[in-house]
């Protein structure tokens, strides 16, 4: 067993549901549920009763929840002595990250590392994948968050998410048509006019490999534009410009936009948080990327 098991089982227990157990622990259900599994095979009990409205602890479950409790209140004390109310009080952790990362992925760690440390301050530059590196590489920053991986000297790669890509249109009755016919090639792009992301950018460079597995070379497509900015993409796809490839996540629950998949992707790419190694990691940094780890379940 393991301390992140153990969270999760105390977590259960006294909030009584698997989802708001989630919620708090910023991770997502199957996750608990995977939690929960692994320690009762372990154990070889049953420490849940379940019905359709809520869960209760079994004997067994009453047992563990005892000493479940002691260590993670431990953990807790470990953390206040040793990082809430350490040296010189307030600091500042500065990180640099990509669009996709910095839109969709931060905001959840953010708000855990906020709760889990108010004296903290965080300060976040938005910038392309390839200058996310530079700044790391050149100790600008404390860590990075990225899609591409750029063999620079002492950076140190965590991925954390995979990152699917797709062909966005716009939702208009010609594309509605494509999408109902369900087809397995998208060649029809070709004849399309083609915005993407800017030179330097890590969906840009993803969307350039993941069309060619498919099948397309960049020579064969009507490139438009080259944008920067994300937002200004999905406006002028919206508007009838051209057709794009993004970040999956840019586009879900998005109105007035059609989700095409690349035939042939593999599960997507992947977004890296990055630090430089060669220089001595602050404790901030060391406790927001144990953060980063804990929301994304990786070791």
């Amino acid at each position: 067993m393991n301390l992140k098991q153990l969270e999760a089982f105390v977590q259960v227990s006294e909030s009584g549901s698997f989802s708001k157990a989630a919620k708090e622990l910023f991770l997502t259900q199957p996750t608990i549920s995977a939690h929960i599994s692994s320690l009762e095979k372990e154990l070889n009990v049953r420490l849940f009763i379940r019905n359709t409205k809520e869960v209760s602890l079994s004997d067994d479950g009453k047992d563990l929840y005892r000493y479940a409790k002691q260590i993670t209140d431990l953990e807790k004390a470990i953390e206040e002595r040793f990082y809430m109310d350490s040296d010189d009080g307030k600091h500042v952790i500065t990180i640099a990250a990509s669009t996709i990362p910095a839109q969709y992925l931060l905001p959840k760690v953010l708000m855990c590392y906020r709760e889990r440390h108010p004296k903290e301050q965080i300060k976040i530059m938005e910038t392309d994948s390839s200058e996310v590196v530079t700044q790391v590489v050149d100790h600008m920053v404390d860590v990075g968050f990225t899609g591409t991986v750029l063999e620079k000297k002492h950076c140190k790669y965590i991925p954390f998410y995979k990152d699917e890509l797709a062909v966005i249109t716009p939702d208009t009755p010609e594309y509605r048509i494509l999408k109902e016919q369900n087809r397995d090639d998208i060649d029809w792009i070709k004849r399309k006019p083609l915005i993407l992301r800017e030179e330097g950018s890590g969906t840009r460079k993803e969307a350039e490999k993941q069309l060619k597995n498919a099948g397309i070379s960049m020579e064969a497509l009507d490139i438009v534009a080259s944008i920067a900015n994300q937002e200004t993409i999905k406006k002028s796809v919206k508007q009838g410009m051209g057709i794009t490839v993004l970040s999956r996540l840019a586009a879900e629950d998005e109105d007035g936009l059609l989700i095409f998949p690349i035939p042939g992707a593999d599960e997507g790419r992947d977004i890296n948080l990055v630090y430089n190694k060669n220089y001595q990691m602050t404790r901030s940094a060391d406790r927001f990327i144990r953060i980063v780890k804990e929301v994304y379940d990786i070791e």
